[in-house]
């Protein structure tokens, strides 16, 4: 049977977000300096942007009660999450533990970070864009850090992990 297709209207949210998860994505572990100490937030909305300058992006949603924290960050770090690190998920989560009794390290900038990511980007905030219910967040990347390994995905409402094909 064909796909009739839809209109991604106010009838249809679900139909459009469930769409929207047949693109897998990267996991990433956004992280900044508050007044109240180190906070993180995890998205899958990040993406390379330019090589030339280098520009990363990321979009936290609105409704979130971290955004206006990350919303106005001069400085962050993106953090892209390895197979294996399904536990940053539940640690940053809403009423997770957060930075609370872990061990991280800290950029010049003062920015948190944490060691055990499959790739790290420490970036200045360099635009902001309205994204409807999200905020597009540009960053300039200042360094960045990579090791081997395989990331962890997000598709279809559920995390994986990324198999080679030869």
């Amino acid at each position: 049977m064909q796909d009739q297709g839809f209109i991604p209207d106010a009838a249809n949210l679900r139909a459009f977000r469930d769409a929207l998860g047949r693109f897998a994505t990267g996991i990433t572990l956004v992280t900044i300096s508050t007044d109240n100490g180190p906070m993180g937030f995890i998205a899958n909305s990040f993406s390379g942007l330019s090589l030339d300058p280098p520009l990363v992006l990321w979009s936290p949603a609105r409704r979130s009660n971290r955004f206006a924290h990350f919303a106005k960050a001069p400085y962050f770090a993106i953090h892209v999450l390895q197979h294996d690190s399904l536990d940053w998920i539940t640690r940053f989560s809403r009423d997770g533990a957060g930075f609370d009794g872990l061990n991280h390290d800290v950029t010049p900038e003062g920015s948190p970070v944490l060691n055990d990511a499959l790739a790290r980007f420490d970036c200045a905030q360099h635009q902001t864009h309205d994204g409807g219910d999200h905020l597009i967040i540009i960053g300039r990347v200042l360094r960045c850090h990579s090791r081997t390994g395989a990331p962890l995905v997000f598709s279809q409402g559920a995390y994986g992990s990324f198999i080679h094909h030869s």
